[in-house]
């Protein structure tokens, strides 16, 4: 795991689209799954504005979303299906069955996270896995005691996260009690994991997550079994950490980062 810490939110969420960015000009076929959330619309705004103003193409991209609520369709402004059209889909050269999301009003559920499966695995895995992190660690709806080997299934969400999440729905008794998420062992076979996280409320998770003893009760630990994941937090969410000195120095002195500084 490598961690580096830039000075605020803005230069944290250009650093990992500038990452996404580079992947994809590099792999024109480049195989993404993505994430959700207030923290990732930063990096959607920046990656419409790199294909409208430097033609970062994504026609030939697929994408795979960690997660979407059960019992809500696609035109619902709620889903997570909905998000992605408007934050990205619908401003990039996407192809529409590119783009990958459980769905979460499927009549047999369990078949269809055996079918989000299947469908990861048929284009040969995920390249790239974009992150966020919740506040109680969780990665996707990989709420605490998730297996570190779990696959794409339905969870059913804590009272953390439906606090965290219910001031996004005009009417939060309307938000799901239970999500289709990818495993915390679908996130851990993806070639490259990558997670951004900002603001002083993440501080708390960031260090257990990154420094912490490897848990199923926070699943962002696991990250510390991947052979490669970049974690990139602001100055906030890192103050936390105990080893900032070691974390700078990576980012100042190792070639991978050359360009980017």
């Amino acid at each position: 795991m490598e961690v580096i810490i830039r000075p605020d939110a803005a230069a944290a969420a250009q650093l990992v689209t500038q990452i996404i960015a580079r992947e994809v000009r590099a792999n024109p076929r480049l195989v993404l799954g993505l994430a959700t959330g207030r923290t990732m619309e930063s990096v959607y705004r920046m990656l419409v504005r790199l294909h409208r103003e430097e033609g970062l193409d994504f026609a030939g991209c697929r994408t795979f979303n960690l997660d979407e609520y059960v019992g809500l369709g696609p035109n619902d402004p709620h889903s997570y299906r909905y998000y992605m059209g408007q934050h990205l889909f619908g401003q990039v050269n996407l192809a529409p069955q590119h783009t990958h999301l459980p769905d979460g009003t499927a009549a047999d559920l369990a078949a269809e996270c055996a079918r989000y499966e299947r469908a990861i695995a048929a284009v040969g895995g995920l390249d790239l896995q974009l992150l966020g992190i919740g506040r109680a660690g969780h990665l996707g709806f990989n709420e605490p005691l998730s297996a570190l080997r779990s696959r794409t299934r339905v969870k059913a969400l804590t009272p953390v996260t439906l606090a965290q999440n219910a001031p996004l729905f005009a009417d939060p008794a309307r938000m799901p009690r239970r999500a289709i998420t990818m495993g915390v062992g679908t996130i851990l076979d993806s070639r490259r994991c990558l997670l951004l996280a900002t603001g002083e409320e993440k501080a708390a998770i960031i260090a257990k997550a990154v420094e912490g003893p490897i848990t199923s009760m926070i699943s962002a630990t696991s990250l510390q079994l991947h052979p490669r994941c970049t974690v990139v937090v602001d100055e906030a969410a890192g103050q936390r950490l105990q080893e900032t000195e070691y974390y700078r120095w990576i980012f100042a002195n190792e070639p991978e980062w050359e360009s980017f500084r």
